[in-house]
């Protein structure tokens, strides 16, 4: 039987709670800015020839993706992305709060996937405007919710690498 007691009494990974919040506040007002300072498809040049500011509206998902489906996809992603977040609180909930890099993770992820829910349920679409480019090629618009999913993901992905790296250097040396 589990010991709820000293579950409760413990350090969990919900300690990373504040990041999550910081960012998604930080990508609220950095898309309130945009939305209220540019005209939609306005672009103004902050480094010239690699990086600009450009207002766009994304009703997909990464890289647009299925943008143009009809709007079915709106609903779609938000019920993944509520999802996943009620997955990553639970798994922060039981994780020490030791397991501080995997945490971190999560917490960036989960504030990504809030940020971008919150525009999807606010207006239907997301609100990019981070645009990278060179030499005419660009890379999808981007904004601060998608920066914590990618750096988080990453993250994750490291994290299990080097996981895996310690466990086999473990294994080899109790053999």
């Amino acid at each position: 039987m589990p010991d709820f007691a000293n579950q409760t009494n413990r350090a969990t990974g919900l300690r990373f709670l504040w990041l999550t919040l910081f960012l998604v506040v930080v990508d609220q007002i950095t898309k309130i800015w945009v939305a209220g300072e540019f005209e939609l498809y306005e672009s103004r040049v902050i480094i010239e020839g690699l990086f600009n500011f450009t207002y766009v509206h994304n009703y997909g998902a990464a890289f647009s993706f299925l943008s143009d489906s009809g709007g079915w996809q709106r609903w779609f992603f938000t019920a993944i992305a509520i999802a996943i977040s009620v997955v990553l609180l639970i798994w922060m909930r039981r994780n020490p709060v030791s397991l501080w890099r995997q945490n971190l993770a999560f917490s960036l992820i989960l504030a990504g996937a809030i940020g971008n829910v919150a525009d999807r349920l606010m207006y239907g679409y997301v609100i990019d405007f981070f645009d990278v480019h060179y030499q005419g090629w660009h890379w999808p618009a981007f904004n601060v919710a998608d920066m914590a999913i990618t750096i988080g993901a990453a993250l994750m992905l490291l994290e299990a690498f080097f996981d895996n790296r310690r466990d086999k250097a473990e294994n080899g040396q109790e053999q």
